[in-house]
């Protein structure tokens, strides 16, 4: 490097190229969504709490994906908010890393989150009469526990990656926020190797997760299969129907991010799905889970009947 060059100590944000009017429209719409979706996941993990029938082990790790999803929005919607208002759309190079290792971090972990409520099901509806021996609490916080680490632990590497390289300009990240393939455009550096190998973690991260729910759901689909009632078989599809509509929503918009050709179209479609996973997808998933689900409903229903004392 020359002498005469500089590091980059801040990104500009360049998001969506739209006027100021539609802008503040976005700022209020996305404002509403977002406290939507902190109040809904809220609720949920209010009700797991407060609700001693619905301390289970699925509805233990519906607290968790709760918790993620709040968090999830949380990282990525205000400053984006703020940038939809404010013509000076900068962030320092240490809250970029950040914001990088926590969206991976979050993401990592509602995918694994999502593999451990899959397997629950499975030992539901094929193991019915083993469930609570194997589907122990020791069993549910050992595979809590797992994904946290684990999500986080492959965040930390990619983070590490992301430290060790030169930024000199551009200093552009053609993104609503500092998604990391975005920001490794910028390196002042050859980033085809760590391309590769992000790029492979995050197909590793998408693609045996949902193998591993494939089997578990093709074993579901099985014994649903050898059930003689028709309404036996409706019954063990509907406990395991919310958790499908999520999966659905969660993986198959992660496989277009990633699987898209590279180009100026797969940039602004990489915003608008990103802007899905930060804001849309947090909203949905109490939606689905609260409308598809009698206990979480009847649950809701016996606290707002509950007369104060």
């Amino acid at each position: 490097m020359g002498s005469n060059e500089s590091w980059v100590t801040e990104f500009v944000l360049v998001g969506f190229q739209l006027s100021a009017e539609m802008e503040v429209l976005l700022f209020w719409i996305f404002s509403l969504l977002y406290i939507f979706s902190l109040l809904a996941n809220g609720v949920i993990l209010g009700l797991i709490c407060l609700d001693m029938r619905l301390h289970t082990p699925m509805y233990f790790f519906l607290s968790h994906l709760a918790v993620i999803d709040m968090s999830y929005a949380s990282n990525n919607v205000p400053k984006m908010l703020v940038n939809l208002v404010n013509q000076k759309r900068t962030i320092s190079f240490v809250p970029c890393v950040m914001q990088t290792f926590l969206y991976l971090g979050f993401a990592a972990t509602e995918c694994l989150v999502l593999v451990a409520m899959s397997y629950d099901r499975y030992v539901a509806i094929c193991h019915p009469l083993q469930y609570t021996v194997i589907m122990s609490w020791r069993l549910c916080t050992a595979l809590a526990v797992t994904s946290w680490s684990c999500g986080f632990f492959l965040s930390l590497v990619h983070a590490i990656l992301l430290l060790r390289l030169p930024f000199c300009g551009p200093r552009k990240v053609n993104h609503l926020f500092c998604e990391i393939l975005s920001v490794l455009k910028l390196a002042c550096a050859d980033t085809r190797l760590n391309q590769v190998v992000i790029f492979a973690a995050c197909m590793f991260v998408l693609v045996v997760p949902l193998c591993l729910m494939l089997v578990s759901y093709m074993c579901i689909l099985w014994a649903i299969l050898k059930i003689q009632s028709k309404q036996g078989r409706r019954k063990a599809f509907s406990t395991c129907s919310s958790h499908l509509c999520v999966v659905g929503l969660f993986f198959g918009i992660a496989m277009l991010v990633y699987m898209v050709p590279d180009s100026n179209q797969r940039e602004e479609l990489e915003k608008i799905l990103s802007l899905f996973h930060s804001l849309f997808n947090p909203m949905l998933n109490p939606l689905i889970y609260s409308l598809r689900n009698a206990q979480m409903k009847a649950s809701l229903y016996r606290v707002l009947q509950k007369k104060p004392m």
